[in-house]
């Protein structure tokens, strides 16, 4: 076999991997994304309707991603496997020295100083949505419709108000191309108002939101700024009567800035 032949040989198999592997891998990791939104057990059925493959392909790729520990049985349904937690808590910002460890004891002290009355969060930008990385909450905190690794439209949430007034303004097209949701009646949705606030923001530091993503919950928020941007912000949640934003402000933007600084450090 010629020299030419060997390398002909070879581009035909690499062609003949990239057809049969690449849209396995990418179907997989579809099967993998249908639990981020619609979890935390579904069956084979949902999934392959959620994810738009064959039924049968997608019980052949669980099998795979069972056998990797990628996902887990769960009755008769399949749920994610503790393998992801360990790669998930493995990405960057929850690594030693990361944004997550970085805060956790900012975030403690900004909880115990609320008396456990307020929840607390922290979260980055992702596309047009903030990603919960933490939350702190308790028996005498209200209840908050967020979790751990769930997102919230950024356009509504103090905290992605907060990373916004601090970032480029291509990310903010971005929010308002996607459209600005009307999740209650206070949530604005007039891009130059939304525009005003985000300057309002700039100018104070802290954002608020006052019932925008559920009625009867208000939040304070401020960015976490490194070199004048946003890599991220903390809140403080609570029941519109009893909790003022005003008055959390100050103790919010302190802790922002105390973990700004350990950033930097």
């Amino acid at each position: 076999m010629t020299v030419i032949e060997m390398e002909q040989q070879s581009a035909d198999l690499s062609s003949e991997l990239e057809r049969d592997v690449v849209p396995s891998v990418t179907k997989a990791l579809q099967l993998l994304d249908t639990f981020r939104t619609h979890g935390p057990t579904l069956g084979v059925s949902e999934i392959s309707r959620l994810a738009g493959v064959p039924k049968s392909t997608a019980f052949r790729l669980l099998a795979y991603l069972e056998q990797s520990g990628f996902v887990e049985r769960d009755g008769r349904g399949y749920c994610l496997g503790r393998l992801l937690f360990e790669l998930g808590n493995s990405v960057p910002l929850c690594r030693p020295e990361g944004l997550r460890e970085t805060a956790a004891p900012h975030l403690t002290d900004l909880f115990l100083g609320a008396g456990g009355k307020a929840a607390v969060h922290l979260a980055v930008l992702e596309q047009t949505d903030v990603v919960y990385l933490e939350k702190m909450a308790g028996p005498q905190t209200m209840s908050v419709p967020t979790r751990v690794g769930g997102r919230m439209n950024a356009a509504c949430s103090a905290l992605g108000k907060a990373i916004l007034a601090f970032s480029e303004r291509e990310v903010i097209a971005s929010v308002l191309d996607e459209g600005l949701q009307r999740r209650t009646r206070y949530s604005v949705a007039d891009p130059a108002r939304f525009l005003q606030t985000l300057r309002r923001v700039h100018a104070e530091g802290v954002a608020h939101d006052r019932e925008e993503v559920v009625l009867g919950l208000v939040c304070t928020a401020a960015p976490i700024l490194v070199d004048g941007r946003a890599v991220g912000a903390i809140s403080m949640s609570g029941n519109a009567i009893g909790f003022n934003p005003a008055n959390a402000a100050p103790l919010v933007q302190r802790t922002a800035a105390a973990i700004s600084r350990d950033l930097a450090a």
